[in-house]
């Protein structure tokens, strides 16, 4: 163990990391790795106290997510060469890992999990029972239907691990100094902070929070309140085993994932950790109101095997030679849990220069990749590649502490169960986030959560079978969703908007901003756009409706898992520019009802004096009118490409508002529809979906959003360069629209997409969002493929359950907006349908 000094060496900084468990010890060495000078670790301790030392250490590839996978990836390699750069022994053992599926639905899982991953570099497999006897010959068998296998995967000594990165980051010119408190952090005008310690005070250009499950409490000092809240996690190690000390080979780790538990060879005997169910499982709710004990550091909790004896029992099953084993040591210590089980890792709106990299449910497969992502952004300015789901302003006011209780508890229990499409989790629902009509149609409709809020999915009527019904293949929701896709097609509809994330920008410099912000031209007074939020190297950071409502005086919107993630890049780039403007988020106060249909102007001309007509009340304008007496903002435009308005209001008009439309469209027919419809509607018309056809990871121009780009326009808005640089070399690939044959399933995004090439089938791209279309009774889908295999007419393969269906690239779109559509009737030629 080596000594510490317990001094500050300096008073200024660059970077302030808060905490020194192998996450802020990884930050540590890659930012100092790149090149940052001044960057100072404080540790109030001893380095890995907390929850690293006494962590199982598993590192495996596997991750259901998508860029989550890149994390995982980019931690094993480099865990894999620390040793010979840094000249400290990390314990890396690498014997693979198996997920064993014991059921036919984990076995789809497994399918649905090897399309998301044939896209990406890393090996996994599906193999047999006897594939998954020979890699680990202790198993019983009698339940083994099929294994995942990822080559590679195995297990690391935490302690080691995390002296290793020390060791690199001072080489490379980090100080690391323990035991140093902070006792305070105080934010300065000019965005640097002043953090407050025994010894004295640093100077910082930022700070990092990775302070573990001292989290909260450093938030606590800049008034933050973070979702956190540690769990007990307990694994239990045993002696020595005559049957796994006469194996040549290591055992691979096997995750048993109906006995919800996993289980690893530990030198010539077993270590097992099981997750338990949510009604068993344990938390530390008094560190949450309290704050952690003063002095705990290395400490353990009181183990307790009655709380996870069915795990025990289903581990002895699976592993008959576990019976006969002595367990000799039981560890239960404090993990971290955010509500969803997700770290978070990035800048915090609402502070500035304030990062963070808590939550780490899986520190030590995290923590390389996260170090790496997390310096990247700190020294470029923008994420390498997108993770939205890992934000931190994924959360927000409505995340309190019963909600984050309960949701950790579920996320605990439910670590190994099936992981189905268009998944919802039902602890801590509703929020205190809801909109007004939330209890007029709760009973009425399946709901899905969104950043807080209930939205209807789709609506039920009498015969149908109603509630949450996940299935890999077409399921309870795919016939109700065609009724609500042919209402809006053919008679008019109402969908519940008001996630939405809504934003007033006004100010001397907002046409200033907003035309440095984004690509898109500043919409004239009463019209409205949709812009995108670049990066500097022109990938699309957003995608936002932009409305003047009155001259200087805009409406910005965006999606609802966007919101504080949009807010914070405009707060920052009002803040770096000094821009006179002022910015206020209104998501909260405001309701929004989208009415859409061949007759949603006919139901609404009812409600209002204001003409409504196409030549008075054009596509893309906006304006401020009263229905059924309710001042509402209006604005022309519709997510279903068919004729529709969005109507803006006050939260508590939203009842009344929806009784009177609803009241009134009596004649036409009017009925609800949800957000599956409304995905439907949209992919039909060839729409994007920002979060699926693109983010972080993709430029506008592969896209196809060069329309909504306006390279030839005055400002010099960010990305510009980078993007007139991106057309000048050519594409690599761009967004393709398909058609596929299928039968009792439909693609939904992230899959495998195969062609058929001269010598063999190979993965040339994936799929960014899909779907069953209703109108042509065929599946639907986006893709990325390469430049040489995008043109009209290619036939491809998407795989999809372990199956390759045949898809065809078509022209775009298959349905035609309505303002196309009329504009085509005007010149008198007939409009595709």
């Amino acid at each position: 163990k080596e000594a510490s000094s317990p001094s500050l060496g300096k008073d200024r900084a660059d970077t302030v990391i808060i905490g020194g468990g192998c996450v802020g010890v990884s930050l540590a060495y890659h930012l100092a790795k790149a090149g940052l000078k001044d960057v100072v670790l404080l540790e109030k301790s001893e380095l890995t106290a907390g929850s690293t030392w006494h962590a199982a250490g598993l590192t495996t590839y596997f991750h259901p997510g998508i860029n989550l996978k890149k994390i995982h990836a980019y931690s094993i390699k480099l865990y894999e060469k620390l040793e010979e750069e840094t000249g400290q022994a990390v314990g890396f053992h690498q014997p693979g890992s198996i997920r064993i599926a014991s059921t036919p639905t984990r076995v789809d899982e497994f399918k649905y999990q090897m399309t998301r991953a044939g896209w990406h570099p890393t090996e996994q497999y599906l193999i047999t029972p006897e594939k998954v006897q020979e890699l680990f010959p202790l198993l019983n068998m009698d339940k083994v239907l099929a294994g995942l296998y990822n080559p590679g995967d195995g297990h690391i000594d935490p302690y080691s691990l995390t002296m290793a990165l020390a060791a690199g980051a001072r080489k490379y010119g980090a100080q690391l100094n323990y035991p140093v408190q902070v006792t305070s952090l105080n934010p300065r005008s000019d965005g640097t902070w002043e953090v407050e310690t025994p010894l004295g005070i640093i100077q910082a250009k930022r700070i990092v929070n990775t302070a573990g499950f001292w989290a909260r409490d450093i938030g606590k000092m800049i008034g933050l309140q973070h979702p956190l809240i540690p769990v007990h996690h307990q694994y239990l190690v045993t002696s020595s085993v005559p049957e796994v000390k006469a194996l040549k080979t290591e055992l691979p780790v096997i995750r048993d994932l109906e006995g919800s538990y996993y289980l690893r060879q530990e030198r010539d005997g077993l270590l097992f950790g099981p997750y338990e169910s949510e009604e068993k499982m344990k938390l530390e709710e008094s560190w949450v109101t309290n704050g952690v004990p003063p002095g705990f550091g290395k400490e353990l909790f009181e183990s307790d095997l009655d709380r996870i004896m069915e795990h025990i029992e289903a581990a002895m099953e699976m592993v008959p030679v576990l019976r006969k084993a002595d367990i000799v040591n039981t560890i239960s210590g404090p993990i971290t849990y955010s509500p969803d089980i997700l770290p978070m890792v990035g800048p915090h709106q609402g502070v500035r220069n304030y990062w963070v990299a808590i939550g780490f449910g899986y520190g030590i497969i995290h923590a390389g990749g996260m170090g790496k992502y997390l310096s990247d952004w700190i020294l470029e300015g923008e994420p390498p590649f997108d993770l939205i789901e890992v934000d931190p302003n994924r959360y927000g006011k409505w995340t309190t502490t019963q909600y984050t209780a309960a949701k950790a508890r579920e996320s605990y229990g439910f670590n190994n169960i099936v992981g189905y499409p268009k998944e919802e989790r039902f602890a801590g629902r509703p929020t205190e986030r809801t909109s007004g009509l939330y209890d007029l149609l709760k009973s009425r409709c399946s709901m899905g959560f969104h950043a807080g809020w209930e939205q209807p999915h789709w609506f039920y009527k009498p015969g149908d079978e109603t509630g949450y019904k996940p299935s890999f293949r077409r399921t309870n929701w795919f016939e109700p969703v065609g009724r609500e896709y042919k209402q809006v097609m053919e008679k008019v509809g109402v969908i519940d908007l008001s996630p939405f994330g809504k934003f007033k920008v006004k100010g001397p410099d907002s046409v200033k901003l907003l035309d440095h912000l984004f690509a898109n031209v500043v919409p004239k007074v009463g019209s409205t756009n949709i812009s995108h939020m670049l990066t500097p190297r022109g990938k699309v950071y957003a995608e936002l409706t932009v409305s003047q409502l009155y001259p200087g005086e805009f409406m910005l919107v965006t999606g609802s898992g966007s919101e504080l993630h949009d807010l914070r890049w405009i707060e920052e780039e009002i803040t770096r520019g000094g821009y006179k403007v002022e910015i206020e988020n209104v998501t909260d106060e405001m309701g929004v009802l989208s009415v859409a249909g061949p007759y949603a102007r006919q139901v609404l001309q009812k409600l209002t004096n204001e003409d409504l007509s196409d030549t008075s009340f054009k596509f893309l304008q906006c304006r401020h009118v009263k229905l059924s007496n309710i001042p509402v903002t209006a604005i022309r435009i519709s997510y279903t490409g068919e004729l529709g308005w969005e109507l803006y209001h006050r939260k508590q008009d939203s009842v009344p508002l929806y009784n009177a439309i609803m009241e009134a469209g009596q004649k036409e027919g009017i009925d609800d529809f949800g957000t599956y419809a409304l995905n439907t509607l949209r992919l039909e018309k060839g729409f994007r979906a920002w979060g699926a056809e693109m983010n972080c990871d993709t430029n506008p121009l592969e896209a196809g959003l060069e329309y909504f780009v306006k390279l030839n326009k005055a400002a010099d808005f960010t990305g510009k360069q980078a993007l007139k640089q991106i057309k000048e070399k050519g594409l690599k690939r761009r967004l393709v629209y398909l058609t596929l044959d299928t039968d009792n399933v439909d693609p939904e995004g992230n899959e495998s997409v195969w062609h058929n090439g001269k010598a063999r089938t190979i993965v040339i791209g994936n799929t960014t969002s899909g779907c069953f279309s209703y109108g042509v009774q065929q599946s639907l889908a986006f893709a990325y493929v390469p430049m040489e295999l995008s043109k009209i007419g290619q036939k491809l393969e998407v795989e999809l359950l372990g199956k390759n269906y045949p898809a065809t690239i078509i022209q775009e779109p298959l349905v035609l907006t309505e303002p196309t559509r009329m504009r085509l009737q005007r010149k008198g030629e007939s409009p595709k349908m």
